[in-house]
């Protein structure tokens, strides 16, 4: 989008801010992406307010199917969701791409609905309680354990960056 590597200097600031001959042109890069993301669709909703609390234009690319992003989704705007390798724990997957895990994040992942984004849920999307949420359990995990059945908890308190179980892989916010 207008991530600033992408946008060429030169042309930036030779480009006028509005039509008439006798408009401006802008000071700096930073200048000109903040005024295009004022105007981007994909950057505002109700066309005066930012669709992410990060206000910045760096979204997610809308998907060509017309949906789009619920508000709750809108608000992972800026975070980087990773699946985690099975007994891993959202800090150490965050930390392997240079990121942290973002606890209040979590609360909008611990979601069936969202989670069903991201993984399979074979067995299904089930409640639980374990630091190890949102996650999946792994299809070679004992019968018992619901292999392949993504979980959630309904304990908001129990959700955890560190907590993480030998059968299961997490859903992690990263930034």
């Amino acid at each position: 989008m207008l991530h600033p590597a992408q946008t060429q200097k030169e042309q930036v600031l030779k480009l006028k801010i509005a039509k008439p001959s006798t408009s401006g042109t802008y000071m700096s890069v930073f200048d000109f992406c903040a005024g295009r993301c004022r105007h981007n669709s994909e950057s505002v909703v109700h066309e005066n307010a930012y669709v992410s609390e990060f206000h910045h234009c760096f979204s997610l690319p809308s998907n060509s199917s017309g949906s789009t992003v619920t508000p709750l989704e809108a608000r992972l705007n800026g975070i980087n969701v990773v699946i985690g390798r099975q007994g891993e724990s959202c800090d150490s997957v965050c930390k392997l791409n240079g990121q942290s895990c973002v606890l209040n994040k979590l609360l909008i992942l611990n979601q069936c609905d969202i989670i069903q984004k991201y993984m399979s849920c074979k067995g299904a999307c089930l409640a639980s309680v374990g630091a190890d949420q949102p996650a999946e359990v792994a299809d070679d995990a004992p019968k018992h354990l619901n292999p392949g059945a993504c979980l959630y908890t309904q304990t908001q308190s129990m959700l955890s960056c560190d907590g993480s179980h030998r059968h299961t892989r997490r859903l992690c916010p990263c930034a």
